[in-house]
């Protein structure tokens, strides 16, 4: 007689098999695809009008001020109002920008106009992140969580790679980035077009009276209480903080490796290629049974890839340590992206994605200016090894202020009022 217990076989393609979120996957990774080719295009552009290492600078500066400035409220607006319908306007607006570099490009005007545009993108950007990630949740079971954070991380990292490097094609056959910024806003129409046909149910919203200050402070008192969480997000802050491997790869390749283009080439998207492999070996994979130990060795693998990294006079060595670097990234990410989702209360989702995407675009941009600035003065070797040393010290200062997180086992909700 056959056992009374039955092993149900793992799904690893259990959430595309959701019509919402197929439809969401494919639009984020079009849309991703188009930023990430606009991303090379608008640099390139600029420096080769102006010559000018400060006109790349406020390329970043234009995008990322109107970021750090909104994103808190875009988390309110997120959680107040239809998520798809702000997904709407945002495509929409990004598209319109698109078409304004496109025409900027063709007639050759003012590249400060170049920036006006970018300003607005970047206003737009702020609300895409939390509206989008909160949005996810609608479109599976709880259940399903950890399964759909994972396939949306490797579409992000696939769009990564081909993006860039289409983009360099595009530039180097038209001679001019012109047809690259229509292609993107092709694809945030694509995404806008796709998002017509999403079938969700509206997001739970607060009825109570609350002041908009209270409202935004309610996400930050949620998060102290939420002490799994706090250390989840305080490890990839400090990770993406310290780890500035990423940001002087030309310095690597130059002047420590001695590759040419080609090699950089390979090391610049080393990382992803890790981060897709280890996402498809995690969506084939049964869910987290200790999530929490999994994060931490994740983190400090993270941190000891990078101390690899700086220390390798090796082009193959570094390539290894940056795949290594990418597969623990991912690991990192879909263990934080699934607790933000399990452990969040519907009604607070896009405040909380709001918050964890302001720690992170914020601590980029400051760890690339603290990697510049230690390998100015130290060297590049210095700059990279010190913060893989600083990303294991951080592990170690986690698990001594949160111990909850050594015992965290699954990623569900650990209780209904988490929902």
């Amino acid at each position: 007689m056959k056992s009374a217990n039955v092993t149900i076989a793992h799904d690893p393609y259990r959430a595309l098999r959701f019509r919402d979120f197929r439809l969401l996957f494919i639009s984020t990774f079009v849309a991703t695809l188009g930023e990430q080719m606009l991303a090379i295009s608008i640099g390139w552009e600029l420096y080769d009008r102006t010559g000018s290492a400060l006109a790349l600078g406020g390329v970043g500066l234009a995008q990322i001020f109107p970021v750090m400035l909104l994103t808190l409220p875009a988390g309110y607006v997120a959680d107040r109002f239809n998520r798809k319908r702000i997904l709407l306007f945002t495509q929409l607006m990004l598209a319109i920008c698109s078409l304004g570099l496109m025409v900027l490009s063709t007639l050759h005007s003012s590249f400060m106009l170049s920036y006006v545009c970018l300003f607005v993108m970047g206003c737009a950007m702020a609300f895409v992140s939390p509206a989008s990630s909160a949005l996810m949740a609608q479109t599976v079971p709880e259940q399903i969580f950890e399964n759909a954070a994972t396939w949306s991380s490797s579409s992000w990292q696939l769009a990564e790679v081909v993006g860039p490097a289409l983009a360099g094609f595009l530039i180097a056959i038209f001679h001019g980035a012109a047809l690259i910024y229509g292609l993107n806003a092709i694809c945030a129409l694509i995404f806008l077009s796709l998002l017509l046909f999403l079938r969700v149910k509206q997001q739970e919203i607060e009825v109570r009276e609350q002041k908009t200050w209270s409202a935004l402070g309610e996400g930050v008192a949620f998060l102290r209480q939420a002490q799994v969480l706090l250390a989840a997000i305080t490890l990839d802050l400090f990770a993406v903080l310290l780890g500035g491997a990423i940001t002087l790869l030309p310095i690597f390749a130059k002047d420590v490796l001695h590759t040419g283009p080609i090699g950089l080439g390979w090391l610049r998207v080393a990382p992803s290629l890790g981060a897709i492999s280890v996402a498809a070996v995690l969506a084939h994979r049964p869910p987290f049974k200790r999530a929490g130990p999994t994060l931490l060795i994740a983190v400090a693998g993270f941190g000891l890839a990078t101390i690899v990294f700086g220390l390798s006079h090796s082009l193959w060595l570094s390539l290894l340590a940056l795949l290594l670097l990418g597969g623990f990234d991912t690991v990192s990410v879909v263990i934080r992206s699934t607790l933000l989702l399990t452990r969040t209360p519907e009604r607070m989702r896009g405040r909380i994605s709001a918050i964890n995407s302001l720690f992170i675009s914020a601590s980029g941009q400051l760890g690339g200016f603290e990697s510049g600035v230690i390998a100015q003065l130290f060297g590049p070797i210095v700059s990279v090894v010190s913060g893989g040393i600083g990303t294991i010290l951080v592990v170690l200062l986690v698990c001594l202020l949160w111990p909850e997180i050594r015992h965290l086992r699954s990623l569900e909700s650990s209780s209904p009022s988490d929902r």
